[in-house]
């Protein structure tokens, strides 16, 4: 395996130049040398060259929240990306230091808004609608976003209880105010019976409010933003699959669009995608719409199914796949020698806020 010097900002040119046994034996050694006073979790979609590693698997909110019970740990490397460690930072206890092995490991969907963006939105939308509006972020999104949603009553959301959170939501408020993705965001409120119709979307770069309708009937308004790994699938695949191969089922998250969602035989979170793999009959097809290394990784751990991407051309998530040997080897010797790189840390303010949108959640799911 090589590694491409250019693409590694930051990190000394020395794990570049290592083979993969070594740093493989690198990072073999650190975590038994440090056994419980380090956590390593790794997100579902990450590369397999890192889940090996891993102590746990899981999304993202799953993870931090078994960092908060890892008392012994006093290091959590998160192989995962930028709001993740955040939420895993917001969670633990001050002497607990949370590394991400590289820095460039963001999300493009979080990175759609940010704290200035939607303040001046609620600002603006307030004027508009008055007191009526309530926020749900989806934990995928910047810890500031967290907070601000905290600090106006709102909560977050998981894919997997996003149907009970935005039930919540309505029955609090008349509107809905949903960031950053606006396709779970559709998709859930949807499934709950608010019509397309009273459905509007907030754009931020113009600042301006699309719905074609009068404002008494907007019911949710969502934030323009989307992953841009479950945009990548299409309905003219799911088409091409019911032609070509009609006994396959797809099954679909629910970040992808409502065209996609609804021409889907079933769609639901990441865990959900992994319980139906579980569960299913051996000798079934199944056509995944969600990121590629998890559909690799099932298609590979159940060989009695037949299991393919939705979108045959899909890469992995660019962003995610940041973290690789090279980087978790160099974080991981930096910890051991007591030097952590690449630390996040939320201040007190922010966290203060942002958990309080986790817990009320947590509460209610």
């Amino acid at each position: 395996m090589s590694f491409d010097l250019l693409r590694h900002e930051g990190i000394p040119a020395s794990y570049l130049q290592q083979t993969e046994a070594d740093l493989i034996a690198i990072i073999e050694g650190v975590k038994a040398r440090m056994g419980s006073r380090l956590f390593l979790p790794a997100h579902h979609y990450q590369k397999d060259e890192v889940v090996q590693f891993a102590d746990a698997t899981g999304d993202s909110l799953q993870l931090a929240q078994v960092a908060k019970q890892m008392t012994e740990a006093e290091y959590t490397v998160f192989c995962g990306v930028h709001f993740m460690a955040e939420t895993a930072d917001m969670l633990t206890d001050a002497s607990h230091t949370v590394v991400l092995p590289d820095m460039r490991a963001g999300c493009s969907m979080a990175d759609m808004a940010n704290d200035t963006q939607t303040e001046r939105a609620f600002t603006i939308l307030t004027k508009r609608f008055g007191e009526s509006i309530l926020p749900l972020t989806y934990v995928n999104s910047t810890a500031a976003i967290k907070a601000f949603v905290g600090r106006h009553g709102g909560a977050t959301v998981t894919s997997s209880n996003a149907v009970q959170m935005v039930k919540w939501a309505l029955a609090e408020r008349d509107i809905l105010f949903f960031l950053p993705d606006q396709h779970l965001g559709r998709n859930t409120a949807h499934a709950l019976g608010i019509p397309l119709e009273q459905m509007a979307i907030w754009d931020p770069i113009k600042d301006e409010l699309v719905f074609d309708g009068e404002d008494q009937d907007v019911r949710v308004i969502l934030w323009k933003g989307h992953c841009s790994v479950h945009e990548k699938f299409t309905v003219g695949q799911i088409e091409q699959f019911r032609k070509t191969d009609p006994e396959r089922k797809i099954l679909v998250h629910p970040e992808c669009s409502h065209e996609v969602v609804a021409a889907s035989d079933l769609n639901g979170s990441t865990a959900y995608i992994i319980q139906q793999i579980e569960q299913a009959a051996p000798g079934t097809k199944w056509a995944i719409g969600t990121e590629m290394n998890l559909v690799n990784r099932l298609a590979t751990t159940h060989p009695e199914l037949d299991i393919v991407s939705l979108n045959p051309f899909m890469c992995p998530c660019l962003t995610m796949n940041r973290i690789d040997l090279p980087h978790l080897a160099w974080a991981l010797e930096q910890v051991e020698a007591g030097d952590p790189v690449n630390i996040i840390t939320v201040d007190a303010e922010t966290t203060r806020h942002a958990v309080l949108a986790l817990e009320r959640m947590l509460e209610r799911s």
